[in-house]
Formats: C-alpha cells, structure tokens, sequence
C-alpha cells in the first residue's frame, strides 16, 4: 500500500498543532541499545497483473535482533538522516514545509516482524490514519532439495514451497545462522539468499548486508508521523477482517473520512497557500490511481477466498 496520502490527510487534521509541534522535543530520538545484522533484499517485482512485462525493483531490508526480525520497504528509514535536518529547519524559521515534495514515499507501507525463537509472524500495515496488524498463522512446508547453487559468495541450497497462492523456490544458506529471510519466508536451515515464485513475479535476493550498533527498530519518521496522529490507533485484528478492512479501502480510499472532508471550508489553505480541498482530491486521485496500478498482490486473493472458507 502506499502512504502518499498520510501526510496529505494529516496535514489537514492537525493543521492547528503544527508550529507548536515543530517546537517541543519529541523529536529526539532515543539511544538505542541494541545491536542489529541488517540485510539488504532487491525485490523485483510485477505491480499490475495486467502488464506482466512491466517490472519494478525497490529495496528491501530485514534487520535481526536477538529476540526479533523486522522486514519493510528502506526507504522508510534509509530517509531518516534528511527528514531530520528538514524538520530542524521548520524549528528553527518557525514555518511549515511541505515534505512530501521533499521525500520520496514507499512503495510498500507493511512491516513484518517475526518473534524469536518462535518465529510467529505479525503483519503490519497503514489503512488511512489507522496501523493495523494481524497474526499470520500459515505454515511453510519446505521441500529440501540435494541442488546447489553459489550466489553471490554464498553457497546456497534449493528449497520449495507453496504459500500465498504462488509456488516458491528458495535458496538458503547455512553460513549464515538465522532461519529468516524476507516478506513472511522462515524456516529453512539458513538464511535465505533468493527466492521467487514460479511465474517471477516477486523476486528477492539479498545484496548485503550491515551490523547496526545503536539500533532502534522504530524510524525517526515513525515516530514523527506518531505525532501528526498517523499510526497513532494501533488496532489488531484477525486476517479475514483485516482483508475486509483493506477490501473497503481499495474501494474507497477515503471513505472512513468523508465525513471530515466535507467540514473543510471552500477556502481554507495551507501555510504554502496550497488549497487544502483541492490538495486532498488530488491525494484522493493519485491514490485511487496507485491501487488500480497495483493490483499484483503477493499473496493471492484465490488463496485468500479458500482459507475463509
């Protein structure tokens, strides 16, 4: 999902407490104590099911702690070092600035965090002002092949499943010691170097990786979007009505706040003189224009329909 529309809605919800906000000291972020291998994933990926021959590739990060993993888009922290220097611009000339002009927005918006040593898996994602997670309870059966494979300089080993509606191969290695790998993958004897789905269209594969000392798993823009309100209500649902709650969004995406739309006044503005109506019917847009072009979900919609059943 894509999170262009959070700054736009927040903007307006809390556009009374914005210079006063830029002031106190929540910006700082705290010392971490922790130390975290951080894995860098190309994902090569088709976004519309529709042009198959089209494809995109983001970066993708996994960091491991001793006691958790936690999977999401870099580019939600990879930014962190220039939102600070931007916000501490606004604190010190006291006016707002449009950020989204700044930043460049995720392509993916959900965040995976595996609990060690159980290795039970909680998906995380933004459904307009709202963070809402589910427990994944599916299991990987692996079907471990004797087929080796060097990759980058790794010695790897195949593995297959099928998960989410797509049948998948893996390739693990047993250099590195942790049964995780990206998106919702675990379980293998190993690291997991690269994987894919049969018909290529989700393709991992690692590229490096990193130790963190002072790790902190939350991102400074998390937190400051905490503060805007984005995030803040934290709701945890089970998998059928988190897909009803995605299913009513992609339908309409601003649809749980129409309500508050209609109350901006024909002539309010931003600081910039941006109009704000007209700033959010065009978020609305280029949202509503962003899910019709990203209709390739990872895991299927058949699937999803059989394990409601």
């Amino acid at each position: 999902m894509n999170t262009n529309n959070y700054l736009y809605f927040n903007k307006y919800i809390h556009m009374k407490n914005i210079l006063s906000f830029l002031f106190i000291a929540v910006f700082a972020i705290a010392s971490a104590q922790e130390t975290a291998n951080r894995f860098f994933y190309e994902l090569t990926y088709v976004p519309n099911k529709d042009s198959l021959e089209k494809k995109n590739k983001e970066m993708m990060i996994l960091d491991i702690t001793k006691d958790k993993s936690i999977y999401r888009d870099y580019l939600a922290v990879s930014q962190d070092s220039i939102l600070k220097v931007e916000v501490e611009a606004m604190q010190k000339a006291g006016v707002f600035k449009d950020l989204s002009k700044t930043l460049k927005q995720p392509k993916f918006s959900h965040v995976i965090t595996k609990t060690y040593p159980s290795m039970d898996v909680s998906y995380a994602d933004y459904i307009l002002q709202d963070k809402v997670s589910y427990k994944d309870e599916s299991s990987l059966v692996w079907n471990i092949s004797n087929e080796k494979a060097k990759i980058g300089t790794y010695d790897t080993q195949k593995a297959t499943t099928t998960f989410g509606g797509r049948k998948w191969t893996a390739w693990f290695t047993t250099e590195v010691p942790f049964q995780d790998g990206p998106y919702k993958f675990k379980g293998l004897p190993g690291l997991i170097i690269k994987v894919e789905d049969d018909a290529k269209n989700y393709s991992w594969e690692l590229k490096g990786n990193k130790k963190i000392a002072d790790y902190n798993p939350e991102s400074y823009s998390e937190k400051l979007m905490k503060q805007f309100g984005q995030g803040r209500n934290n709701l945890e649902v089970n998998r059928e009505k988190f897909e009803q709650m995605y299913a009513a969004y992609k339908k309409d995406p601003f649809g749980s706040i129409r309500s508050q739309l209609s109350q901006i006044p024909a002539d309010a503005k931003m600081p910039d003189g941006t109009s704000m109506s007209q700033m959010m019917k065009d978020a609305e847009e280029r949202m509503k224009k962003y899910l019709s072009e990203n209709n390739n979900s990872i895991e299927t919609l058949e699937t999803t329909a059989k394990k409601k059943k």
